[in-house]
């Protein structure tokens, strides 16, 4: 959470600015154009929304049969086509997350460190997430798909990594999107038990990191 309201809120807002800057000699700058960058960091939280609502109709999910007076649980069987959409916006997710990570380098190795340390854990709360909706797939070939593709992303990025100023604007504000809601559905959960204090502790932890590592990199 410290990391999307301290870092990459306001790394999508200096890449609406880059931008305007960009597109400058094309287009006359207007107040819909300074929205651009927002529509597709909404997009990206939109497609990962809708995804999530698919997981949620059609992926494992207990019912009861009655027999008499006793109830007894089943579990409904996966969708094949929405597991593997569902898996394949993740695969994306994590090569995007890879393939950016020059930039974080670029804005300073202790950002790039902080950066990998909060995907990590969050990669985590993802996978506990696919296997909650995917209990048999998942554990099949799930999570070494998921591996893959953050190699992928790295092997891209260092065989051409990204330059385009628009580009790199656009693929941050994209990874942006599904990253809040990714993290908002994770890691602020509501239907199930969580500590107010320990959630307060980190917050706090981490928000204090990365005013020193602004500090330190200034």
């Amino acid at each position: 959470m410290s990391y999307v309201f301290l870092h990459l809120l306001p790394e999508i807002a200096a890449g609406n600015e880059a931008i305007g800057e960009a597109l400058s000699d094309v287009l006359e700058p207007t107040p819909l154009l300074e929205l651009a960058i927002f529509l597709v960091a909404l997009a990206g939280f939109t497609a990962f929304y809708g995804l999530e609502r698919l997981a949620t109709a059609h992926g494992t999910r207990d019912t009861t049969a009655s027999r008499g007076a006793a109830t007894e649980p089943r579990t409904a069987p996966e969708s094949a086509g929405v597991y593997w959409l569902h898996l394949g916006s993740f695969m994306v997710y994590n090569l995007l997350i890879t393939y950016t990570m020059v930039l974080r380098v670029r804005t300073g190795l202790l950002f790039a460190v902080l950066f990998t340390v909060a995907m990590g854990l969050h990669f985590v709360l993802t996978d506990r997430g696919l296997t909650e909706h995917y209990p048999h797939r998942f554990r099949t070939n799930g999570r070494l798909l998921l591996a893959g593709a953050l190699v992928g992303g790295w092997v891209l990025g260092a065989i051409a990594a990204p330059t385009s100023t628009l580009l790199v604007a656009v693929l941050t504000a994209l990874l942006g999107g599904s990253v809040l809601l990714n993290v908002f559905k994770e890691e602020v959960p509501t239907n199930r038990s969580s500590s107010f204090g320990w959630f307060s502790i980190g917050l706090v932890a981490y928000s204090v990191l990365l005013a020193i590592i602004t500090g330190v990199e200034e």
